[in-house]
């Protein structure tokens, strides 16, 4: 089969045999198989994500001098299974899955690891375990973004959302557009999204967001609702004032009220901000604009170290979480939203690119621009020299959503 490997840094198409499922496996044939901003990071970070990822308690990640298979977000179909496998599916039938997969025993993961190559290929095993079947009627390019959606729908249960709260999308690639089309599935009225890059901005609108920044020229914090605190006057005058109000009303006891109110999430409150972006120097800016009481998930991932003022936190009560991959309820849940239409993922889809094409396409996500998730199809036939579309397809649809 080919596959699009990694290592030291450079990406090439190679030969490889069709991998063989073991006990409790499955070989799928990749429909598609999404670009990961994680993808982007191991091309550089490798070491350092591996280093972190020894710390946690995994210590086969991949590094910048193993050859690795890339790609955890993918759709395909079921081939054959390993022995002692259930077949829960007959041949033929499209599947997603989490991305972890195991190997005597051990728990490895999908396409960052050398323990576990990944869907930039023609062929790869899952764990029949962590399988899941796509619902008729989902287009191949949507049942692949079934993962960075999961991630997008984590973040935002993270952070405890309610549909009467503001929410600030920090960033529009593909993790901050997701983040975008999980608020408003669970009904946040009012998202602001705020990008340099004029075509992500568009996305965003196209994702959703009822304000669109571009924070070069305005401040996506002025465009917040009125009633957050933004001072620590006014915080602490308006505990004064509620205390004043109440003791004018003779036999109320005030503080069981102000306890009651605060219980039922009366009182004082930020906006959610979501940090999707991944750049040092990011939650330092939030942490210095956002109002008091504001949670904060950090979604982007820094792969530098990065400083923050916490007494600035600490003095306006501010939330951070951090928030990397989700349940496999989420990731189950995520699908059924496709399906149900729930949500519209359709504008996420910049591009479809064939495994000649890999290389080009890690340059252009390299930078940011129109780009969003770009998918690659094992079966399509490379672009043409001028760099056109694709001069010749692999027989059957390309899978895109009409």
């Amino acid at each position: 089969m080919r596959a699009v490997v990694l290592e030291r840094g450079e990406l090439s198409v190679v030969e490889m045999p069709v991998p063989r499922p073991a006990r409790g496996q499955i070989l799928v044939r990749v429909l598609r198989s999404g670009i990961c901003g994680s993808d982007l990071h191991a091309r550089r970070f490798a070491d350092q994500s591996a280093d972190v990822a020894a710390e946690v308690g995994y210590a086969d990640f991949m590094r910048h001098d193993h050859r690795v298979v890339l790609g955890h977000e993918f759709v395909g179909e079921v081939v054959s299974y390993g022995p002692g496998s259930r077949g829960r599916w007959p041949a033929g039938s499209r599947v997603v899955t989490l991305p972890l997969i195991r190997h005597a025993g051990e728990v490895h993961m999908t396409g960052l690891s050398p323990r576990a190559p990944g869907g930039y290929a023609e062929y790869v095993l899952v764990d029949e375990d962590a399988t899941i079947p796509v619902p008729p009627g989902v287009p191949d390019d949507l049942a692949a973004l079934t993962e960075p959606l999961a991630v997008a729908h984590h973040a935002v249960r993270r952070a405890q959302v309610r549909r009467r709260d503001t929410a600030l999308v920090v960033g529009c690639g593909p993790i901050g557009l997701a983040v975008i089309l999980m608020l408003k599935s669970v009904g946040v009225r009012r998202v602001i999204a705020s990008d340099l890059a004029p075509g992500r901005r568009e996305l965003a609108r196209r994702c959703g967001a009822d304000v669109v920044v571009d924070p070069a020229s305005e401040s996506p914090w002025s465009h917040l609702a009125d009633g957050h605190v933004t001072s620590a006057t006014d915080l602490y005058g308006g505990g004064i004032q509620a205390m004043h109000s109440l003791r004018t009303v003779p036999g109320i006891p005030w503080a069981r009220v102000l306890a009651a109110a605060r219980r039922a999430g009366l009182g004082p409150s930020g906006p959610a901000v979501f940090e999707c972006v991944g750049v040092p120097g990011v939650i330092e800016d939030i942490v210095t604009h956002a109002p008091f009481l504001s949670r904060v998930v950090v979604v982007g991932v820094c792969m530098t170290p990065d400083t923050f003022r916490p007494t600035m936190a600490s003095n306006k009560e501010i939330e951070l979480r951090f928030s990397f991959s989700y349940d496999p309820a989420e990731f189950h849940d995520t699908l059924q939203l496709i399906a149900r239409r729930r949500i519209d993922p359709r504008p996420l889809v910049t591009d479809v690119v064939a495994l000649d094409d890999v290389a080009a396409a890690f340059d252009r996500l390299a930078h940011a621009g129109t780009h969003a998730k770009v998918l690659i199809a094992p079966g399509r036939v490379a672009r043409d020299s001028s760099g056109g579309r694709d001069h010749a397809r692999a027989a059957g649809t390309d899978g895109r959503a009409p």
